[in-house]
């Protein structure tokens, strides 16, 4: 696998529930649900009530996502 340097710049980014939910098209309680499932990555804690999540982590649970697709279908 050919890393890019968005690749690079995502292993560094944190994103908020608005855009994981937006990237994931999943709602804030299905996240929340598979988290607590052991199915999503847990958010980082940024401060008392702001948490964020991993891009690199999210990326990596959309391949997944993608590769359970292209293995049921192939």
């Amino acid at each position: 696998m050919s890393h890019t340097s968005s690749d690079a710049a995502s292993a560094l980014t944190l994103e908020r529930l608005p855009a994981v939910k937006a990237r994931t098209g999943l709602s804030r309680t299905e996240i929340y649900r598979k988290i607590a499932n052991g199915q999503f990555p847990a958010p980082v804690k940024l401060g008392e009530r702001a948490s964020a999540w991993s891009a690199a982590e999210v990326d990596g649970w959309i391949r997944e996502r993608l590769a359970i697709r292209k293995a049921v279908h192939s």
